[in-house]
């Protein structure tokens, strides 16, 4: 494993957030200016490479993989698929998270689902379902994310205080949740359309 497939890495999980040059630093110990000279040398590969659809972007101090530019027309094509019309398990098993645990940072909806979920964030929030409310006070300045008026309408919803109520977690066992009942159940109802 080389020094850059390390950043890189580390960038592709970090997912739409990013990652900070400190963070960087201090996952992989090494220096901050081998650190920079690794993204410089990532973002000269991207940039050289026609083939590759991506490239490195810094904003607010975070680092992160995004598509090229030249791609935006394909990707929307994507999200406006009527292919993605319906919900996914794993983003109705999100947005649940997000609903309920709002505002709710990227890492702690990935703790809770026990799986990486920035895809499945960009998706719902391609969708209007779900938006960055605000910045958690800690290392790293984590986006928060919270639910949207449009999320409030496709689930038939007034406010958000009309989410059903959860079931008792203590009374349940997660670990026996193998197909993910537990957080689709609350939304199991058709969302009204428009």
């Amino acid at each position: 494993m080389n020094n850059l497939s390390q950043i890189e890495a580390l960038l592709f999980v970090a997912g739409d957030e990013g990652i900070s040059l400190p963070d960087l630093i201090a996952m992989t110990g090494f220096e901050q200016t081998a650190v920079m000279g690794i993204i410089d040398d990532l973002a000269a590969k991207y940039d050289n490479d026609l083939s590759c659809a991506l490239e490195i972007r810094e904003t607010d101090g975070n680092y992160r993989l995004v598509t090229k530019p030249m791609l935006g027309t394909v990707v929307k094509q994507y999200f406006e698929s009527p292919t993605n019309a319906t919900l996914s398990h794993a983003q109705l098993e999100t947005l649940v998270i997000v609903a309920y645990r709002q505002p709710i940072t990227r890492i702690e909806i990935d703790q809770i689902r026990g799986v990486q979920s920035s895809g499945t964030l960009q998706k719902l929030a391609m969708r209007h379902l779900i938006t960055e409310v605000g910045r958690k006070e800690e290392p790293g300045r984590p986006i928060l994310y919270g639910t949207t008026v449009d999320f409030l309408d496709y689930f038939g919803l007034k406010t958000i205080q009309d989410l059903p109520p959860l079931p008792d977690l203590d009374s349940l066992d997660i670990n026996d949740d193998a197909e993910g009942e537990l957080f689709a159940n609350p939304f199991a109802v058709e969302p009204e359309r428009k």
